[in-house]
């Protein structure tokens, strides 16, 4: 007996890869993108409450009402945008579910969904599960920026869904007004939908701003904007995300939500709902991993990795060109073997593994683990 496999091409990932070589070489992993340091602990006193109160119990499908209309309010306060807590916002499984969801809701076989490569890896293989075909769009090399007239050119009549991520994952670009705006004038004529991929969006660096779809009007009309708590937290491990969309897209995604996942962990809702009564809490994000990520560079500048620049998310970039000739993915090999940190290949988020010497570092990391890379790094 054999199983005809959705996903034929699909293996073990370059994240499992990587950290059992750390864990084996007992190497300082800076690969996977999660903090080691603990959340909050009124968030967890939150959560234990909750469960003490008796929500313990299946929420409602789309997520506790006292939870969406914080989300709403979140929306409204940082974005200007108004989205109705009832028919608008649905909390999810993490934000993997939900871009799954958002693409199985409105994706369908012999469809075409554009993604901007490098990307996150679900992307493809979810895109895939509908029957679709991913045509993928490199982001210029080097900047990263988004190139609008190869965009364009990628746009068929089958195309139905583009998918963006801002702040970027792995490259830690964030996009500008300038170019949402060119954006939504590209998509204005179609009826091409978006799925808008901000789990980071708490974490932009000035002089940068994070440009949410939902500022948008030509944008969000045709969005899923998706969002995170468990990188907004802290807490990666409870995978609780956020959906919001206008109310007709909704209503289709729920039709998909209801049976893929139907609710969400209870108590940890009305934690969270708790919890974003004061603001500060994401609102304060930016600053506590800028310093993270200033700790980070003035290490690196003892080194002969060359930082790119990490305008967003809690990743650093670094050119490897000077080091070695090595590949990527043969350097993050060597590196963890011979120097004990953990990196991720920049090539592992292109489909043609397309190498330009760059390797991607995580540093949402407690100070000491980020002191006991950077002074094992030094050795370069």
């Amino acid at each position: 007996m054999a199983i005809n496999s959705r996903l034929p091409h699909v293996g073990t990932t370059i994240f499992s890869v990587m950290s059992a070589l750390a864990l084996e070489h007992q190497a300082v992993n800076l690969g996977q993108g999660f903090p080691d340091f603990d959340c909050d602990p009124a968030l967890l006193s939150a959560v234990h409450q909750a469960m003490q109160q008796g929500h313990n119990q299946y929420a409602p499908m789309a997520g506790l009402p006292v939870l969406r209309q914080a989300v709403a309010e979140k929306i409204a306060h940082i974005y200007h945008a108004h989205y109705h807590p009832e028919t608008e916002i649905t909390i999810t499984a993490g934000a993997t579910q939900g871009i799954l969801t958002a693409i199985l809701c409105c994706v369908h076989p012999g469809d075409e969904v554009i993604v901007l490569a490098p990307c996150y890896d679900s992307y493809v293989p979810n895109i895939e599960l509908a029957g679709a075909t991913a045509v993928r769009v490199p982001l210029q090399p080097g900047s990263f920026r988004p190139d609008f007239a190869k965009i364009a050119a990628a746009i068929t009549p089958k195309t139905r869904l583009l998918i963006i991520n801002t702040p970027h994952n792995p490259t830690a670009t964030v996009w500008t007004a300038e170019e949402m705006q060119q954006l939504a004038d590209i998509l204005k004529p179609t009826n091409i939908l978006l799925l808008s991929d901000e789990v980071y969006e708490h974490m932009v660096y000035a002089p940068q701003s994070h440009q949410s779809v939902a500022c948008y009007p030509e944008l969000a009309k045709r969005a899923f904007i998706i969002s995170s708590f468990g990188k907004t937290y802290h807490v990666t491990g409870w995978k609780v995300g956020t959906v919001a969309a206008p109310a007709p897209w909704m209503a289709e995604f729920r039709k998909v939500h209801q049976f893929n996942v139907f609710s969400v962990n209870t108590p940890m809702q009305k934690g969270l709902a708790d919890y974003m009564q004061e603001p500060q809490h994401h609102l304060g994000l930016a600053a506590f991993y800028e310093k993270k990520r200033n700790l980070f560079l003035q290490g690196l500048k003892s080194t002969r990795l060359r930082p790119l620049v990490t305008q967003g998310t809690y990743f650093q970039c670094v050119d490897i060109s000077a080091v070695t000739d090595l590949s990527e993915a043969d350097f993050c090999r060597w590196l963890i073997e011979e120097i004990g940190v953990a990196a991720i290949p920049l090539s592992a988020f292109y489909a043609d593994g397309f190498d330009q010497k760059i390797i991607r570092f995580c540093f949402a990391k407690k100070d000491s683990t980020l002191e006991n890379a950077l002074a094992r790094l030094r050795k370069i």
